[in-house]
């Protein structure tokens, strides 16, 4: 009878050396660089430098963007700003990423938007190309003037 506990133990351990392969499975591929700056020409509002952070889980990429590019002339509620941003990629057809969230902003102060979400694949070699920012019902397009520094987001 004693061996039988034994046996039995011994599947427990057994059971509980899979579930610990499962957990320690290896984690989903991380985007690099996790930072750059570009520059944007946003006609009439401006231009600027741009700092656009990224981070990836799976195939879905989030990036956040700052820009002194678009100031705000009032104060901008949060979660009022709708954005999309076009990344050329070397690997193939250009990414488009989306979102309407950013931070509460006042007057005078940069446009910050994100996170802005939209799908990608291994391989993929993403650029800033352009900036499409709506607030209160305007509409703001900027196009990017300079290279993306460091180089592009790598998936």
């Amino acid at each position: 009878m004693h061996l039988g506990k034994l046996g039995l133990g011994s599947a427990l351990v057994g059971g509980m050396a899979v579930t610990g392969a499962l957990v320690l499975a290896p984690a989903a591929s991380a985007v690099t660089p996790a930072s750059a700056t570009l520059s944007f020409d946003c006609g009439s509002f401006g231009s600027g430098t741009a700092t656009i952070t990224a981070s990836q889980s799976g195939s879905t990429a989030t990036f956040n963007l700052s820009t002194s590019a678009i100031t705000s002339p009032i104060n901008v509620g949060a979660n009022s700003v709708s954005s999309t941003l076009t990344m050329a990629n070397t690997a193939g057809a250009a990414r488009t990423f989306t979102g309407h969230s950013n931070p509460a902003i006042t007057a005078g102060q940069p446009i910050s938007t994100g996170p802005l979400t939209g799908g990608v694949t291994v391989g993929d070699s993403l650029s800033g190309k352009t900036l499409k920012v709506v607030v209160f019902g305007i509409t703001v397009n900027c196009s990017g003037t300079s290279a993306q520094n460091p180089g592009p987001f790598k998936f």
